[in-house]
């Protein structure tokens, strides 16, 4: 792999238009496929995992180097790290996803499509490696493989083939659950090469009453109680519980006439929520 640094090192502006609690690499419209049920208003802020996440991103874009982030489902993994890299290397990102067990073949074929090479794909591997080497090598790019819990240590072993080529000028960040973080570390050659782990956890009750009300605008008068409740009852600092607390949360006031979100609100949404009548 090239060791030479690209110009990734992209700054974050302050912006006085937006609250402290509001990541200043929100885009708005642009972000807004990232969030859980493409949630008209919703925002992206800044919690502390996804202002760790820029900043560790940064540091592994500077060394052209492997990162992994993981943790539970619905934390908000995926949207920190593709609105980061918006704010960080716009112009250099080539992202792939799985939604099932994949093999080598299939990465390649991915990879093939996501970096937009045209034609038909080699039908040999050494083949289709040899021109996959020859994109990686025109310029740096950032590669992100997204739900990589579902890749064998085969697959990952793939993704450092590719990286460990002096030729290439990448970066490779993964992200997934558990199962990624697992079974990277059981191998020693995969984790050795890995720069930077990340966990995501859930947001601590503090940390929630500090991020939701910049969320989205429904929560900015919303008393601190009630959105603490929520938490306790339904949201469980995971953001993509807030997400479907938040959709169902703007239907109920409309539905109720309602201007604030209350404990009458938050009860019409958990009947929605909690799969049992009564």
């Amino acid at each position: 792999m090239t060791t030479t640094n690209a110009d990734v090192t992209g700054a974050v502006t302050a912006d006085a238009s937006v609250t402290p609690e509001v990541a200043h690499l929100d885009q708005g419209d642009a972000d807004r496929d990232d969030h859980y049920l493409r949630l008209a208003g919703a925002r992206v802020v800044a919690t502390d995992a996804l202002l760790r996440v820029r900043d560790n991103l940064a540091d592994v874009l500077a060394a052209k180097a492997m990162m992994c982030v993981h943790g539970d489902a619905g934390l908000g993994k995926t949207l920190s790290v593709n609105a980061s890299l918006r704010e960080l290397a716009p112009e250099t990102v080539c992202r792939v996803q799985f939604r099932a067990r994949p093999t080598p073949r299939d990465i390649r074929h991915e990879l093939f499509r996501a970096l937009d090479i045209g034609g038909e794909p080699p039908s040999k591997p050494i083949e289709f490696d040899g021109v996959l080497k020859d994109v990686l090598r025109q310029r740096f790019r950032v590669l992100v493989c997204d739900e990589a819990q579902w890749l064998s240590r085969e697959c990952f072993e793939y993704w450092r083939h590719l990286w460990d080529d002096r030729a290439t000028d990448i970066a490779i960040v993964f992200v997934g659950g558990g199962d990624c973080y697992q079974v990277l570390r059981r191998e020693p050659m995969l984790s050795s090469r890995v720069y930077v782990w990340q966990e995501f956890q859930r947001m601590p009750r503090e940390q929630v009453l500090r991020v939701i009300r910049a969320y989205h605008p429904i929560w900015k008068h919303t008393d601190p109680d009630v959105i603490a409740f929520a938490d306790t009852h339904a949201g469980h600092g995971n953001f993509r519980a807030w997400a479907k607390i938040t959709a169902h949360a703007a239907r109920a006031l409309t539905r109720l006439d309602r201007q604030v979100v209350d404990q009458e609100v938050l009860g019409w949404v958990f009947s929605k929520l909690s799969g049992r009548a009564g």
